[in-house]
Protein backbone atom coordinates (compact mmCIF):
# COMPACT_ATOMS: atom_id res chain seq x y z
CA UNK A 1 0.00 0.00 0.00
CA UNK A 2 1.10 3.33 -0.75
CA UNK A 3 2.33 5.92 1.32
CA UNK A 4 -0.94 8.12 0.54
CA UNK A 5 -3.11 5.55 0.01
CA UNK A 6 -2.05 4.44 4.25
CA UNK A 7 -2.56 7.83 5.24
CA UNK A 8 -5.94 8.60 3.06
CA UNK A 9 -7.09 5.28 5.27
CA UNK A 10 -5.67 6.72 9.00
CA UNK A 11 -7.58 9.79 8.33
CA UNK A 12 -10.59 7.65 7.84
CA UNK A 13 -10.00 5.45 10.61
CA UNK A 14 -9.73 8.50 12.85
CA UNK A 15 -12.78 10.60 11.46
CA UNK A 16 -14.26 7.25 12.55
CA UNK A 17 -13.04 7.09 16.20
CA UNK A 18 -14.44 10.83 16.52
CA UNK A 19 -17.59 10.92 15.63
CA UNK A 20 -17.96 7.57 17.94
CA UNK A 21 -17.04 9.73 20.55
CA UNK A 22 -13.00 9.30 21.15
CA UNK A 23 -11.37 12.49 22.60
CA UNK A 24 -9.96 13.71 19.25
CA UNK A 25 -6.33 13.97 21.47
CA UNK A 26 -6.80 10.48 22.05
CA UNK A 27 -7.88 9.49 18.45
CA UNK A 28 -5.05 11.39 16.96
CA UNK A 29 -2.86 9.68 18.98
CA UNK A 30 -3.78 6.43 18.38
CA UNK A 31 -3.33 6.86 15.14
CA UNK A 32 -0.47 8.53 14.51
CA UNK A 33 1.06 5.74 16.75
CA UNK A 34 -0.71 2.91 15.18
CA UNK A 35 0.51 4.38 11.63
CA UNK A 36 4.12 4.63 12.70
CA UNK A 37 4.05 1.22 13.63
CA UNK A 38 2.55 -0.48 10.21
CA UNK A 39 4.84 1.89 8.26
CA UNK A 40 8.36 1.02 10.13
CA UNK A 41 7.26 -2.41 11.12
CA UNK A 42 8.14 -2.44 14.98
CA UNK A 43 7.04 -0.91 18.30
CA UNK A 44 10.50 0.09 18.76
CA UNK A 45 10.17 3.84 17.56
CA UNK A 46 6.60 3.83 18.63
CA UNK A 47 7.67 3.82 22.21
CA UNK A 48 10.57 5.45 21.66
CA UNK A 49 8.33 8.75 20.81
CA UNK A 50 6.08 8.09 24.15
CA UNK A 51 9.61 8.87 25.81
CA UNK A 52 10.75 11.72 23.80
CA UNK A 53 7.71 12.47 21.61
CA UNK A 54 5.99 13.96 24.98
CA UNK A 55 9.30 15.54 26.50
CA UNK A 56 9.85 17.63 23.48
CA UNK A 57 6.57 18.64 22.88
CA UNK A 58 5.93 19.79 26.31
CA UNK A 59 8.74 21.48 27.06
CA UNK A 60 8.78 23.76 24.66
CA UNK A 61 9.04 27.41 26.32
CA UNK A 62 6.66 29.16 23.31
CA UNK A 63 3.77 26.76 25.32
CA UNK A 64 3.68 28.34 28.20
CA UNK A 65 1.80 30.62 26.53
CA UNK A 66 -1.34 29.14 26.14
CA UNK A 67 -1.55 28.58 30.27
CA UNK A 68 -0.82 32.04 30.76
CA UNK A 69 -3.69 33.47 28.56
CA UNK A 70 -6.38 30.96 29.63
CA UNK A 71 -5.53 32.17 33.18
CA UNK A 72 -6.06 36.08 32.17
CA UNK A 73 -9.28 35.72 30.30
CA UNK A 74 -10.43 33.26 33.37
CA UNK A 75 -9.70 35.93 35.74
CA UNK A 76 -11.27 38.67 33.48
CA UNK A 77 -14.48 36.91 33.55
CA UNK A 78 -14.61 37.08 37.14
CA UNK A 79 -13.49 40.56 37.42
CA UNK A 80 -16.77 42.18 36.32
CA UNK A 81 -15.13 43.82 33.09
CA UNK A 82 -17.71 42.13 30.98
CA UNK A 83 -20.47 44.36 32.54
CA UNK A 84 -18.39 47.45 32.00
CA UNK A 85 -17.73 47.17 28.66
CA UNK A 86 -21.31 46.06 27.56
CA UNK A 87 -23.10 48.92 29.76
CA UNK A 88 -20.57 51.88 28.10
CA UNK A 89 -21.22 50.35 24.88
CA UNK A 90 -24.84 50.05 25.15
CA UNK A 91 -24.60 53.90 26.27
CA UNK A 92 -23.75 54.84 22.87
CA UNK A 93 -25.12 52.65 20.88
CA UNK A 94 -28.33 51.53 22.42
CA UNK A 95 -30.68 54.48 21.35
CA UNK A 96 -30.44 53.29 17.70
CA UNK A 97 -31.97 50.82 16.10
CA UNK A 98 -30.84 47.50 17.10
CA UNK A 99 -28.26 49.39 19.13
CA UNK A 100 -28.07 46.93 22.47
CA UNK A 101 -27.04 44.28 19.92
CA UNK A 102 -24.23 45.93 17.91
CA UNK A 103 -23.16 46.31 21.73
CA UNK A 104 -22.92 43.05 22.44
CA UNK A 105 -21.02 42.79 19.73
CA UNK A 106 -18.40 45.84 20.84
CA UNK A 107 -18.42 44.50 23.92
CA UNK A 108 -17.09 40.80 22.72
CA UNK A 109 -14.55 42.63 20.67
CA UNK A 110 -13.09 44.32 23.75
CA UNK A 111 -13.71 41.11 26.05
CA UNK A 112 -12.11 39.44 23.25
CA UNK A 113 -8.85 41.32 23.78
CA UNK A 114 -7.80 40.04 27.37
CA UNK A 115 -9.52 36.67 26.74
CA UNK A 116 -8.64 35.14 23.54
CA UNK A 117 -11.37 31.96 23.52
CA UNK A 118 -14.05 32.03 22.15
CA UNK A 119 -15.90 29.96 24.42
CA UNK A 120 -14.96 32.08 27.27
CA UNK A 121 -16.52 35.36 25.24
CA UNK A 122 -19.47 33.90 24.27
CA UNK A 123 -20.18 32.67 27.79
CA UNK A 124 -19.53 35.58 29.50
CA UNK A 125 -21.19 37.97 27.14
CA UNK A 126 -24.44 35.92 26.75
CA UNK A 127 -24.87 36.07 30.63
CA UNK A 128 -24.63 39.69 30.48
CA UNK A 129 -25.94 40.45 27.18
CA UNK A 130 -28.69 38.22 26.90
CA UNK A 131 -31.16 39.12 29.90
CA UNK A 132 -30.60 43.01 28.75
CA UNK A 133 -31.81 42.25 24.90
CA UNK A 134 -34.55 39.84 25.90
CA UNK A 135 -35.67 42.76 28.45
CA UNK A 136 -36.15 44.97 25.56
CA UNK A 137 -37.75 42.09 23.71
CA UNK A 138 -35.67 41.56 20.92
CA UNK A 139 -36.26 38.32 18.69
CA UNK A 140 -34.70 35.17 19.90
CA UNK A 141 -33.49 34.66 16.85
CA UNK A 142 -31.11 38.06 17.23
CA UNK A 143 -30.31 37.77 20.46
CA UNK A 144 -29.05 34.06 20.34
CA UNK A 145 -27.11 34.70 16.86
CA UNK A 146 -25.36 37.84 17.73
CA UNK A 147 -24.16 36.69 20.42
CA UNK A 148 -22.83 33.66 19.27
CA UNK A 149 -21.16 34.87 16.66
CA UNK A 150 -19.68 37.60 18.59
CA UNK A 151 -18.14 35.25 20.69
CA UNK A 152 -16.01 34.25 17.84
CA UNK A 153 -14.44 37.30 18.38
CA UNK A 154 -12.35 35.91 21.20
CA UNK A 155 -10.24 34.41 18.84
CA UNK A 156 -9.91 37.16 16.16
CA UNK A 157 -8.80 39.85 17.99
CA UNK A 158 -5.11 39.55 19.77
CA UNK A 159 -3.90 38.04 22.16
CA UNK A 160 -5.66 34.29 20.49
CA UNK A 161 -4.80 31.39 22.16
CA UNK A 162 -5.43 29.58 18.49
CA UNK A 163 -3.22 32.28 16.59
CA UNK A 164 -0.18 31.08 19.09
CA UNK A 165 -0.64 27.04 18.34
CA UNK A 166 -0.51 28.25 14.25
CA UNK A 167 2.70 29.91 15.22
CA UNK A 168 4.18 27.10 17.03
CA UNK A 169 2.73 24.40 14.58
CA UNK A 170 4.40 26.82 10.95
CA UNK A 171 7.03 28.28 13.05
CA UNK A 172 6.11 31.88 12.55
CA UNK A 173 6.55 35.04 14.56
CA UNK A 174 3.84 35.25 17.09
CA UNK A 175 4.55 38.94 17.26
CA UNK A 176 3.82 39.29 13.89
CA UNK A 177 0.77 36.57 13.58
CA UNK A 178 -0.83 39.19 16.46
CA UNK A 179 0.33 42.47 14.27
CA UNK A 180 -1.60 40.85 11.36
CA UNK A 181 -5.00 39.60 12.89
CA UNK A 182 -5.36 42.80 14.30
CA UNK A 183 -7.15 44.79 11.62
CA UNK A 184 -9.18 41.41 9.98
CA UNK A 185 -10.65 41.48 13.78
CA UNK A 186 -11.51 44.90 13.78
CA UNK A 187 -13.34 44.10 10.77
CA UNK A 188 -14.74 41.17 11.43
CA UNK A 189 -16.30 43.24 14.33
CA UNK A 190 -17.55 45.97 12.29
CA UNK A 191 -19.17 43.86 9.95
CA UNK A 192 -21.25 42.29 12.55
CA UNK A 193 -22.34 45.54 13.56
CA UNK A 194 -23.29 46.07 10.08
CA UNK A 195 -25.31 42.63 9.67
CA UNK A 196 -27.49 43.79 12.76
CA UNK A 197 -28.40 47.31 11.47
CA UNK A 198 -29.43 45.38 7.90
CA UNK A 199 -31.14 42.54 10.47
CA UNK A 200 -33.13 45.35 12.27
CA UNK A 201 -34.22 46.84 8.73
CA UNK A 202 -34.91 44.08 7.10
CA UNK A 203 -37.11 42.38 10.03
CA UNK A 204 -38.17 46.05 12.40
CA UNK A 205 -39.79 43.90 15.02
CA UNK A 206 -37.07 42.02 15.69
CA UNK A 207 -34.96 44.82 17.17
CA UNK A 208 -36.10 47.25 19.32
CA UNK A 209 -35.05 50.82 21.06
CA UNK A 210 -33.26 51.57 24.09
CA UNK A 211 -33.93 55.01 26.18
CA UNK A 212 -31.52 57.51 25.04
CA UNK A 213 -28.75 57.92 28.15
CA UNK A 214 -27.41 61.61 28.83
CA UNK A 215 -23.79 62.24 27.71
CA UNK A 216 -22.51 62.65 31.56
CA UNK A 217 -23.60 58.95 32.13
CA UNK A 218 -22.34 58.16 29.04
CA UNK A 219 -18.61 59.20 29.85
CA UNK A 220 -18.65 57.73 33.56
CA UNK A 221 -19.42 54.28 32.35
CA UNK A 222 -17.20 54.68 29.59
CA UNK A 223 -14.32 55.59 31.78
CA UNK A 224 -14.96 52.51 33.73
CA UNK A 225 -13.72 50.65 31.00
CA UNK A 226 -9.95 51.43 31.72
CA UNK A 227 -9.07 48.46 32.81
CA UNK A 228 -9.09 46.56 29.27
CA UNK A 229 -7.76 49.07 27.46
CA UNK A 230 -4.50 49.68 30.11
CA UNK A 231 -4.06 45.89 30.09
CA UNK A 232 -5.01 45.49 26.04
CA UNK A 233 -2.05 48.23 25.66
CA UNK A 234 0.15 47.10 28.36
CA UNK A 235 0.15 43.53 26.91
CA UNK A 236 -0.13 43.68 23.25
CA UNK A 237 1.91 47.37 23.30
CA UNK A 238 4.42 45.47 25.45
CA UNK A 239 5.10 43.01 22.64
CA UNK A 240 4.86 45.24 19.96
CA UNK A 241 7.56 47.90 21.24
CA UNK A 242 9.49 44.60 22.47
CA UNK A 243 9.10 45.31 26.34
CA UNK A 244 7.93 42.05 26.85
CA UNK A 245 8.23 38.57 24.57
CA UNK A 246 4.60 37.09 24.43
CA UNK A 247 5.19 34.62 26.92
CA UNK A 248 6.38 37.20 29.43
CA UNK A 249 3.43 39.04 28.36
CA UNK A 250 0.66 36.53 28.94
CA UNK A 251 2.59 36.74 32.18
CA UNK A 252 2.30 39.93 33.32
CA UNK A 253 -1.63 40.34 31.62
CA UNK A 254 -2.71 37.36 34.08
CA UNK A 255 -1.16 39.24 36.89
CA UNK A 256 -2.74 42.47 35.71
CA UNK A 257 -6.00 40.93 35.25
CA UNK A 258 -6.19 38.75 38.43
CA UNK A 259 -4.90 41.83 40.35
CA UNK A 260 -7.77 44.18 39.24
CA UNK A 261 -10.09 41.03 40.15
CA UNK A 262 -8.66 40.96 43.42
CA UNK A 263 -8.79 45.10 43.98
CA UNK A 264 -12.61 45.14 43.05
CA UNK A 265 -13.32 42.32 45.50
CA UNK A 266 -14.33 40.34 43.01
CA UNK A 267 -11.68 37.21 43.20
CA UNK A 268 -12.18 35.44 46.63
CA UNK A 269 -9.69 32.34 47.23
CA UNK A 270 -12.53 29.97 46.09
CA UNK A 271 -12.63 32.17 42.72
CA UNK A 272 -8.90 31.98 42.23
CA UNK A 273 -8.74 28.46 42.69
CA UNK A 274 -11.88 27.71 40.48
CA UNK A 275 -10.08 30.12 37.26
CA UNK A 276 -7.23 27.86 38.12
CA UNK A 277 -8.43 24.55 37.81
CA UNK A 278 -10.46 26.03 34.55
CA UNK A 279 -7.10 27.22 33.15
CA UNK A 280 -5.30 24.19 34.18
CA UNK A 281 -8.57 21.53 32.64
CA UNK A 282 -8.06 23.61 29.52
CA UNK A 283 -4.76 23.49 29.02
CA UNK A 284 -4.91 19.72 29.74
CA UNK A 285 -7.10 19.44 26.62
CA UNK A 286 -5.49 21.36 24.54
CA UNK A 287 -1.39 19.66 25.12
CA UNK A 288 -3.50 16.13 25.02
CA UNK A 289 -4.55 17.16 21.31
CA UNK A 290 -1.43 18.70 20.74
CA UNK A 291 0.59 15.67 21.07
CA UNK A 292 -1.51 13.72 19.23
CA UNK A 293 -1.10 16.39 16.60
CA UNK A 294 2.82 15.40 17.14
CA UNK A 295 2.33 11.80 16.90
CA UNK A 296 0.01 12.09 13.64
CA UNK A 297 2.76 14.43 12.05
CA UNK A 298 5.56 12.25 12.74
CA UNK A 299 3.11 8.92 10.87
CA UNK A 300 2.16 11.48 8.28
CA UNK A 301 6.47 12.79 7.69
CA UNK A 302 6.85 8.49 7.35
CA UNK A 303 5.00 8.69 4.75
CA UNK A 304 5.77 11.73 3.03
CA UNK A 305 2.09 12.71 2.74
CA UNK A 306 2.78 16.19 2.86
CA UNK A 307 5.25 16.29 0.29
CA UNK A 308 3.12 14.03 -2.03
CA UNK A 309 0.29 16.20 -1.65
CA UNK A 310 1.90 19.23 -2.24
CA UNK A 311 3.68 18.02 -5.25
CA UNK A 312 0.30 16.55 -6.60
CA UNK A 313 -1.28 20.02 -6.17
CA UNK A 314 1.38 22.12 -8.34
CA UNK A 315 1.35 19.73 -10.98
CA UNK A 316 -2.61 19.38 -11.01
CA UNK A 317 -2.72 22.37 -13.46
CA UNK A 318 -4.80 24.26 -11.03
CA UNK A 319 -4.40 27.95 -10.41
CA UNK A 320 -3.16 28.82 -6.83
CA UNK A 321 -6.34 30.91 -6.25
CA UNK A 322 -8.53 27.72 -7.01
CA UNK A 323 -6.17 25.41 -4.80
CA UNK A 324 -7.23 27.93 -2.00
CA UNK A 325 -10.73 28.50 -2.59
CA UNK A 326 -10.62 24.67 -2.28
CA UNK A 327 -8.73 24.09 1.12
CA UNK A 328 -11.11 27.00 2.12
CA UNK A 329 -14.04 25.46 1.88
CA UNK A 330 -12.39 22.01 3.54
CA UNK A 331 -11.92 24.23 6.68
CA UNK A 332 -16.18 25.30 6.60
CA UNK A 333 -16.90 21.32 5.57
CA UNK A 334 -14.60 20.20 8.24
CA UNK A 335 -15.86 23.12 10.87
CA UNK A 336 -19.64 21.17 10.88
CA UNK A 337 -18.24 18.59 13.05
CA UNK A 338 -14.91 19.79 14.55
CA UNK A 339 -13.94 22.28 16.81
CA UNK A 340 -11.32 24.70 16.44
CA UNK A 341 -8.70 24.08 18.00
CA UNK A 342 -8.85 20.48 16.57
CA UNK A 343 -9.58 21.52 12.73
CA UNK A 344 -6.28 23.87 12.83
CA UNK A 345 -3.61 20.87 14.26
CA UNK A 346 -5.57 18.12 12.02
CA UNK A 347 -5.56 20.31 8.67
CA UNK A 348 -2.18 22.54 8.82
CA UNK A 349 0.53 19.64 8.36
CA UNK A 350 -1.52 18.88 5.01
CA UNK A 351 -2.56 22.19 4.04
CA UNK A 352 0.57 24.44 5.06
CA UNK A 353 3.02 22.61 2.63
CA UNK A 354 0.63 23.02 -0.12
CA UNK A 355 -0.13 26.82 0.61
CA UNK A 356 3.66 27.39 0.66
CA UNK A 357 4.49 25.29 -2.81
CA UNK A 358 1.83 27.81 -4.43
CA UNK A 359 2.72 31.14 -5.48
CA UNK A 360 0.21 33.99 -4.42
CA UNK A 361 2.89 36.92 -5.59
CA UNK A 362 4.20 37.18 -2.03
CA UNK A 363 7.34 36.23 0.19
CA UNK A 364 7.02 32.71 1.93
CA UNK A 365 6.83 34.22 5.32
CA UNK A 366 3.85 36.94 4.54
CA UNK A 367 2.06 33.79 2.55
CA UNK A 368 2.54 31.99 5.80
CA UNK A 369 1.02 34.54 8.13
CA UNK A 370 -1.99 35.21 5.58
CA UNK A 371 -2.48 31.90 5.20
CA UNK A 372 -2.96 31.81 9.23
CA UNK A 373 -5.23 34.70 9.55
CA UNK A 374 -7.73 33.29 6.29
CA UNK A 375 -7.44 29.51 8.16
CA UNK A 376 -8.43 31.41 11.28
CA UNK A 377 -11.44 32.93 9.76
CA UNK A 378 -12.84 30.03 8.06
CA UNK A 379 -12.38 28.10 11.34
CA UNK A 380 -14.17 30.58 13.65
CA UNK A 381 -17.11 30.08 10.75
CA UNK A 382 -16.83 26.82 11.87
CA UNK A 383 -18.20 27.77 15.68
CA UNK A 384 -21.41 28.99 14.73
CA UNK A 385 -22.66 26.64 12.00
CA UNK A 386 -24.84 23.49 12.73
CA UNK A 387 -24.86 20.67 13.98
CA UNK A 388 -21.43 21.07 15.89
CA UNK A 389 -21.04 24.75 16.21
CA UNK A 390 -19.61 25.12 19.95
CA UNK A 391 -21.20 28.58 20.21
CA UNK A 392 -24.21 27.73 19.48
CA UNK A 393 -24.26 25.55 22.46
CA UNK A 394 -22.68 27.80 24.64
CA UNK A 395 -25.50 30.29 23.82
CA UNK A 396 -28.34 27.56 23.84
CA UNK A 397 -27.31 26.49 27.11
CA UNK A 398 -27.79 30.02 28.78
CA UNK A 399 -31.10 30.21 26.74
CA UNK A 400 -32.75 26.79 27.10
CA UNK A 401 -35.94 27.95 26.39
CA UNK A 402 -35.19 29.09 22.87
CA UNK A 403 -35.24 26.61 20.35
CA UNK A 404 -31.81 25.70 19.02
CA UNK A 405 -33.70 25.82 15.12
CA UNK A 406 -34.49 29.87 16.36
CA UNK A 407 -30.50 30.30 17.08
CA UNK A 408 -29.39 28.83 13.97
CA UNK A 409 -31.67 31.05 11.71
CA UNK A 410 -30.26 34.00 13.57
CA UNK A 411 -26.70 32.97 13.03
CA UNK A 412 -27.19 32.76 9.29
CA UNK A 413 -26.70 36.62 8.42
CA UNK A 414 -23.44 36.67 10.64
CA UNK A 415 -21.75 33.31 9.12
CA UNK A 416 -23.09 35.63 5.17
CA UNK A 417 -20.99 38.60 7.15
CA UNK A 418 -18.21 36.20 7.36
CA UNK A 419 -18.29 34.35 4.07
CA UNK A 420 -18.19 38.11 2.33
CA UNK A 421 -15.11 38.84 4.97
CA UNK A 422 -12.91 35.64 3.90
CA UNK A 423 -13.82 36.98 0.37
CA UNK A 424 -11.88 40.45 0.85
CA UNK A 425 -9.06 39.34 2.77
CA UNK A 426 -8.21 36.16 0.48
CA UNK A 427 -8.42 38.78 -2.48
CA UNK A 428 -6.20 41.78 -1.06
CA UNK A 429 -4.25 39.88 1.32
CA UNK A 430 -2.59 43.74 1.79
CA UNK A 431 -5.63 44.61 4.50
CA UNK A 432 -3.98 41.57 6.32
CA UNK A 433 -0.36 42.13 5.53
CA UNK A 434 -0.81 46.12 6.08
CA UNK A 435 -0.41 46.68 10.08
CA UNK A 436 2.48 44.12 10.05
CA UNK A 437 4.59 45.43 6.98
CA UNK A 438 4.04 49.07 8.59
CA UNK A 439 5.47 47.47 11.79
CA UNK A 440 8.17 45.17 11.15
Amino acid sequence: MSGLALSALAFAAMLGMIFLRMPIGAAMLLTGFTGTWIVTGSTTPVLAQLKSLTYDTFSSYSLSIVPLFLLMGQFAAKSGMSESLFRAAADWLGHRKGGVAMAAVGACAGFGAVCGSSLATAATMGQVALPEMRRLRFSNALSTGVLAAGGTLGILIPPSVILVIYAILTEQNIIKMFAAALVPGILAAAGYMITVAIYARVSPDSAQVAPRVPYGQRFRNLARVWPVVAIFALVIGGIYLGWFTPTEAAAIGAIATGGYALAVGRLSRKDFADCVLAAASATAMIFLIVLGAQALNTFLALTQTPQAAADWVTQSGLSPWMVLALILACYLVFGCVMDSLSMILLTIPIFFPIVMALDFGLPPEETAIWFGILALMVVEVGLITPPVGLNLFIIHSLARDIPMSETYRGVAPFVISDLIRIAILAAFPVITLGLMRAMF
